[in-house]
């Protein structure tokens, strides 16, 4: 825990990164309390995202001055449409205990942040998995190249065209503002995104749907209680681009059905334009943060607005009802179909029987994660509650959609299911679980109080407030017994395994363990400026671009799929021996230097490659550094000229 305060400075200038930007330009437009705070990070992200692509057209440098000199300008433009529009948004949800609803976000922060911490462990550590090479190089690249565009980062790994770089932008300003370490900003990252992110955009979002301060609170407290969000995108890939879009989600979707709760405009006109912006903010940051999110923010943003329709149906008459239903849905089918085709497809087989993935989801055992059989009973209990409150309804739906993605991803294999539907996440059981939570917090929210006011009510006891403070402290015992005793171990479904150590812990028999890193950290000490290093990404090599800076290829976890680098792989070892190997070498530029951290491993997205370890005593070869027993760094002399 000691070396988490010692980066506190760099955890304050994260948060006051994301928040302060987004408070000052939506307080001008009309936002107050929980909704100004909960909606600050989607104006920021979108406004740092459109800011790096603005800035790497016009050919300006990536950078604090120019960001911040384009954020006055966008916090101007909001003042500017709030003057003209005037009016404020007022959700009339207030608790008989003011101080109620901000004292449970604080626990839900304060809980959130003991789980992440109690995870990552190392605040400098970085994540052990396939896609934490990408993210990691991704943000070392901007930082070199200044340039955070997502026409751009995509370079890194010499692809070329669009790559959502919203969060690398975003820690690359972190970097930039600290001097932190990479890692350090990532992980300060992680925890606004978990631990303030998640928890405020989700009481806003219970608030917007049952304008109730109180269920709201509930939902703050309970905020992180499942492993499947924010939890899991951190364990799994490590997904951090996906963590933040889905963040985001509620807070964007709760901007949404409090459309009819503004209050006090006078411009009709004016007030249409400034949603219609806000709308579109929210839309941005989610694209540029992983553009997957926008799906189930569209079906769920519709569902609230087929729900508006039917209860006008009346004064709309049958014609424009059905008209108006028609356009709504082909708009999210159509936005659907594309994203779904403009991806490489499904990754990912069906790994759950019919029965098995029904249970999951009723007691939210997603991708094989132990059942939540707290948080399940009292979801089971709101959705009963939900069901029979018309105005609630809509949202049993919203869990029904949800639910029927991870249903059909965990168990139905129709290429027209997987590529169609899931296609946008890759049929990745993992993204889709990561929706759950969503709607699984504020039913259980919604639950929670139904409980407390049963209880209350049998004892004879007033339902407010005291039932409600002795109602949110048992939630809060709950949920520390929760993250004391509950293991987060992250399961493996093609393999039916668990991890049970972090994946942020650099064992020795680790993706990176320390001898390797420590390798990778000194080599812009042992090789020139301007070499070019090889090694198997699957020994943890690709990381080695972003902690020296040197050009250590692949700078991704996937090895090229070319004839050059299969003989590389079976059989650079015998350079000095075989002519086909210097050949094979000059197509990835002739590198000079390669790294030995073994032969790999069979795996997902691991490869086994041995011809390039065991260079000791191998013509051609010469030593350059080692540490520890199985890292080192080997000059290639065999195809000198």
């Amino acid at each position: 825990m000691l070396e988490w305060l010692v980066q506190l400075p760099v955890l304050l200038v994260t948060a006051g990164l994301v928040f302060v930007p987004g408070v000052l330009a939506l307080w001008f437009v009309g936002l107050r309390g929980l909704p100004l705070l909960a909606s600050a990070p989607i104006f920021t992200v979108a406004a740092t995202a459109v800011i790096a692509l603005l800035l790497g057209e016009v050919g300006v440098g990536w950078g604090p001055l120019p960001w911040a000199a384009a954020i006055a300008a966008l916090t101007l433009l909001a003042a500017l449409v709030g003057r003209w529009a005037v009016g404020r948004l007022d959700e009339g949800a207030r608790s008989p205990v003011r101080w109620l609803l901000p004292a449970a976000i604080g626990v839900g922060v304060a809980m959130s942040t003991w789980r992440v911490v109690a995870y990552v462990q190392d605040p400098s550590g970085v994540s052990q998995t396939n896609d934490a090479v990408f993210h990691m190089n991704a943000v070392r690249y901007i930082l070199e190249t200044d340039n955070a565009s997502s026409l751009h980062v995509n370079s890194v790994i010499g692809g070329r065209g669009f790559y959502p770089a919203a969060w690398h932008a975003v820690v690359s300003m972190i970097v930039l503002l600290t001097g932190a370490e990479i890692t350090t900003a990532a992980n300060m990252l992680t925890l606004v995104i978990a631990a303030m992110i998640w928890p405020l955009g989700i009481a806003w979002l219970t608030r917007a749907v049952t304008t109730s301060s109180t269920v709201a609170a509930y939902a703050a407290v309970l905020s992180g209680a499942l492993q499947t969000f924010p939890l899991l995108m951190f364990q799994w890939g490590v997904l951090f681009p996906n963590a933040l879009s889905t963040a985001m989600i509620p807070a964007a979707v709760a901007l949404v059905i409090t459309v009819p709760r503004w209050i006090g405009a006078t411009r009709p006109v004016a007030h249409v334009v400034r949603i219609a912006l806000l709308i579109l903010v929210a839309v941005s940051a989610i694209l540029l943060a992983q553009p997957a999110a926008i799906l189930p923010w569209m079906a769920i943003s519709a569902g609230w607005v087929t729900f508006q329709i039917f209860v006008r149906r009346a004064e709309w008459g049958a014609t424009r009802v059905v008209g108006a239903l028609v356009v709504l849905w082909a708009v999210v089918g159509g936005v659907w179909l594309y994203l779904a085709q403009g991806t490489s497809g499904s990754h990912w087989a069906p790994f759950r029987g019919k029965l098995e993935v029904f249970l999951d989801v009723l007691f939210n055992g997603q991708v094989l994660i132990p059942f939540a059989f707290g948080i399940s009973i009292l979801m089971l209990i709101g959705l009963v509650v939900a069901a029979r409150v018309a105005t609630l309804r809509w949202f049993v739906f919203a869990w029904a959609g949800i639910s029927a993605l991870y249903l059909l991803v965990a168990a139905v294999g129709a290429p027209m299911v997987r590529v169609g539907l899931l296609g946008a996440w890759y049929a990745d059981p993992y993204r889709i679980a990561a929706l759950a939570p969503i709607v699984v917090i504020p039913i259980a929210a919604i639950g929670a109080d139904a409980v407390t006011r049963a209880v209350a009510a049998r004892m004879r006891r007033p339902t407010e407030p005291m039932s409600t403070l002795v109602g949110l402290a048992a939630s809060v015992v709950f949920m520390i017994v929760l993250i004391t005793v509950r293991p987060v171990a992250m399961p493996a479904v093609t393999q039916g395994t668990y991890d049970r150590e972090s994946r942020y812990v650099a064992a020795a028999d680790a993706y990176l363990n320390p001898d390797e890193r420590e390798l990778l950290e000194s080599l812009d000490e042992l090789v020139p400026a301007d070499a070019r290093v090889i090694g198997n990404p699957s020994t943890g090599s690709g990381f080695g671009y972003f902690l020296s800076g040197i050009d250590v290829y692949p700078r991704t976890w996937a090895a090229p799929r070319t004839p050059d680098w299969n003989i590389l792989a079976v059989g650079l070892r015998d350079a000095a021996t075989d002519p086909a190997v210097c050949s094979a070498l000059m197509a990835y530029g002739n590198p000079q230097y390669v790294v030995d951290f073994g032969a790999g491993e069979d795996g997902p997205g691991r490869y086994i490659m041995p011809g390039m370890t065991d260079f000791a005593g191998q013509p051609g070869f010469e030593l350059v550094n080692s540490v520890g027993d199985d890292a080192s760094l080997w000059r290639i002399t065999a195809c000198a000229q």
